[in-house]
């Protein structure tokens, strides 16, 4: 019989609140793109939405060194505990890093970064034609880059569930507020 530690409920909250507002963020940055029509609704949405991933992330990493991920089973083979380690490293940094080239194109583009009516973002960079260019191909490349490492660590995370079975998903996905649970028997 394995044990399998749950996640803090805050930390499986953050985790789970910000999934879906990444997931909903990258279908409405597509929507921008390819709906013209929708694309200033969709721009209202698109701003606020992505400075609360931005506080969020915060948050998310403060709560991350307060109540410290659960360790991965012993039995996992070292060199999957490293890309575990990495695509993390590599979620956090892209997850500061979209809003932040976001926020700054629009700075450098001189376009206000309205959060909701009167209440708006201050520019974080001075105007100018090539750098608001630079750091707006920069957020949409690196939007890319995040959609394919959520779809990493999803393929990652089913995985864990339905072929390794070793307890991993049911850390971050378990409604229960107890710190542990046992596993079925004949579970690795």
């Amino acid at each position: 019989m394995t044990s399998t530690t749950l996640f803090p409920a805050v930390s499986r909250l953050l985790h789970w609140l910000m999934a879906v507002m990444i997931l909903a963020m990258l279908f409405i940055g597509v929507g921008m793109v390819t709906s013209p029509d929708w694309y200033h609704w969709l721009l209202s949405v698109h701003r606020p939405l992505g400075a609360a991933i931005l506080v969020l992330a915060a948050l998310r990493l403060l709560n991350r060194q307060l109540n410290p991920p659960p360790p991965l089973p012993r039995d996992m083979p070292s060199p999957m505990k490293a890309m575990a380690h990495l695509s993390h490293v590599a979620l956090y940094a892209l997850m500061f890093a979209v809003p932040l080239a976001g926020w700054g194109a629009l700075s450098a583009g001189g376009y206000p970064i309205v959060l909701y009516g009167a209440i708006h973002l201050p520019p974080i960079l001075p105007q100018g034609a090539a750098l608001y260019t630079a750091l707006h191909m920069a957020h949409e490349i690196l939007a890319l880059l995040l959609f394919a490492t959520f779809l990493a660590h999803l393929g990652a995370a089913l995985a864990h569930a339905l072929v390794f079975r070793d307890g991993v998903f049911e850390s971050m996905a378990s409604l229960k507020a107890a710190a542990s649970r046992q596993a079925e028997p004949g579970a690795r």
